[in-house]
């Protein structure tokens, strides 16, 4: 309990001595930022511009793609900045706040890749009420729903963890994590491991199972349909089930990271798996969809033109 005052700020401490070597990783990151939102914001302002595009399907990787740069606003800047400091802390404040917005993002890309998964099982399931069950109305509910739910459920894990004495000041990441910081703890942590759990599965394995549930019955549908239906449907589905399976195995490698994390973990390695969740899927988020949807190809074909 003595060391208790410490805990104001955090250090970063996986950063440790990089040398000259820490130009090359900002460079590599910097790259990698500015592809995030290159990609992101070019998908974003071809279906907000096209009105052809406003559609529930392309609203909802709208709000994807805007997700995406909301998350990896939260900590590409400051990563930027530590690799170029030689301090690597972090005010008490400022790690809470970090810690909201990842897992804020974290958890929405879940509830809006379950939202998107609806939206095709509607389509293709029940095509004759598609416009009567897919309103104006009902998709602000869906989105409303997709973006304050996991605002509601990190706010609860922020305020149990914020409450916790700590004996400690040192994390074994790139950014401030939940448990990374729960860890740190003078007290037993058995109240924030239960909050974290129930949440953890009503956030994530609940709306896979319903993703799960969803593509089952597409594919059920497809198989009983004519050839060109099953072609056109699985043709709007397959980005869908590509960005799942991708975000899926990049949270499982953050989770598996912060649960595990140990000392004799490569630095580099340590880095590379913190990152993937918040670099893989928004880098190819926008180009599995640019490159598999009709409409959105069509539109960038359109404007490469144009440029020419």
């Amino acid at each position: 309990m003595e060391n208790e005052s410490s805990t104001n700020t955090f250090l970063l401490n996986v950063f440790g001595d990089m040398g000259n070597s820490k130009y090359v990783y900002f460079f590599l990151t910097l790259v990698g930022y500015l592809l995030i939102i290159f990609f992101n914001v070019i998908l974003v302002l071809i279906i907000f511009l096209e009105r052809s595009l406003h559609e529930p399907m392309y609203i909802f990787l709208c709000n994807l793609s805007v997700n995406s740069l909301y998350g990896t606003a939260a900590v590409f800047p400051r990563l930027l900045a530590d690799l170029l400091s030689d301090t690597h802390t972090i005010s008490r404040a400022g790690c809470f706040t970090q810690i909201f917005v990842i897992y804020t993002y974290g958890v929405s890309e879940f509830t809006i890749l379950t939202v998107m998964a609806y939206d095709r099982y509607v389509a293709i399931c029940k095509p004759l009420k598609y416009n009567s069950i897919m309103t104006p109305s009902k998709i602000v509910i869906l989105m409303a729903v997709a973006w304050f739910y996991p605002a509601f459920c990190i706010t609860l894990v922020i305020i149990f963890s914020s409450r916790l004495p700590l004996c400690g000041n040192q994390i074994e990441r790139v950014y401030c994590s939940n448990w990374s910081v729960v860890k740190l703890s003078c007290i037993p942590t058995t109240s924030n491991n239960t909050v974290g759990f129930f949440l953890a599965v009503i956030s994530a394995f609940l709306p896979l199972c319903f993703i799960l549930y969803s593509y089952m019955s597409i594919l059920v549908v497809c198989y009983k349909s004519s050839k060109n239906f099953r072609k056109k449907a699985l043709q709007t589905c397959l980005p869908h089930i590509i960005t799942c399976i991708n975000y899926s195995i990049a949270t499982f490698s953050d989770i598996t990271l912060s649960r595990f994390e140990s000392e004799h973990i490569l630095k580099v390695v340590s880095i590379i798996l913190s990152l993937e969740f918040l670099v893989i899927p928004p880098l190819l988020n926008p180009l599995i969809y640019g490159m598999n949807l009709p409409e959105i190809r069509k539109r960038l074909i359109n404007i490469r033109r144009k440029k020419i």
